[in-house]
């Protein structure tokens, strides 16, 4: 059985507690519509157990979750012939704007430039050199686990 928290608003919509739009499930995902709908067919998809963020993930969690996005973008973008394009953003974390505390993955149906949706990034590249990227890419090399 997986494990569920009592007060995680995503795992009573797990356990059917609270109401929700499924478009995909199964033993170990469930896929439903997001109740903000940025655009039609904005998908949240979360994983059957209880965790976080993508820092508790065991290296199987991360292969099921992931595993099942291609199939439900795909999904998503199949039932609407004006979808351009998507997003897949996964929050980790207050900072990284997670607002509910069980890992989830948005879909975000893409149809125009002004569909409600938008990200933006700063352009940081005068500020390191090739010398500070490679300390910053051995750091993480040094930090992988098998």
């Amino acid at each position: 059985m997986n494990k569920l928290n009592d007060d995680c608003i995503f795992c009573k919509i797990i356990k059917n507690e609270i109401p929700s739009i499924v478009v995909y499930e199964d033993d170990d995902v469930k896929a439903f519509l997001d109740i903000s709908q940025v655009t039609p067919g904005h998908t949240l998809v979360i994983p059957k157990t209880h965790v976080q963020n993508v820092f508790e993930y065991s290296d199987e969690l991360g292969a099921t979750i992931f595993s099942r996005i291609p199939k439900i973008a795909k999904a998503i973008k199949s039932s609407d012939k004006n979808i351009k394009g998507m997003n897949i953003c996964q929050n980790n974390g207050k900072l990284a704007y997670q607002s509910v505390m069980h890992s989830h993955i948005h879909l975000v149906p893409r149809y125009t430039a002004e569909d409600g949706f938008s990200m933006t990034w700063a352009d940081n590249t005068d500020k390191y050199t090739s010398e500070k990227l490679q300390s910053i890419a051995d750091n993480i090399k040094n930090n992988l686990e098998d």
